[in-house]
């Protein structure tokens, strides 16, 4: 299983979430988060001074997926966010060990 971490900008909210939802993946977690990277945010004037607003609005979705559907999935995620312009975001995978559904204590892709 692998987790990947989705960073986008916010109004790609809705459509990479009904994206995902016809590519059949019910599991997600949505956060609004706030960052940068290459975009640097911009400055602007607050009383006559010059403010650096460094940190922008993103949202970040995270998914945990049985390993096959990573590829197809960055694919998708990339197909609905980009935009071609600088912030579009960044994916990330990372390996999940182990998986266990508090409820039901199943372990492993059944309770995900």
């Amino acid at each position: 299983m692998k987790r990947l971490t989705a960073i986008v900008r916010p109004e790609k909210l809705e459509p990479l979430k009904d994206a995902l939802f016809e590519a059949q993946i019910t599991g997600m977690t949505i956060t609004q988060v706030m960052g940068c990277g290459n975009q640097h945010g911009w400055s602007e004037y607050f009383r006559g001074t010059e403010v650096l607003l460094n940190m922008l609005p993103k949202v970040k979705f995270e998914l945990v997926v049985e390993d096959e559907k990573v590829s197809d999935l960055i694919d998708l995620i990339c197909d609905v966010a980009a935009t071609g312009e600088v912030g579009d975001g960044k994916i990330f995978v990372s390996p999940v060990e182990e998986v266990i559904r508090i409820r039901t204590r199943e372990r492993g892709l059944q309770a995900v």
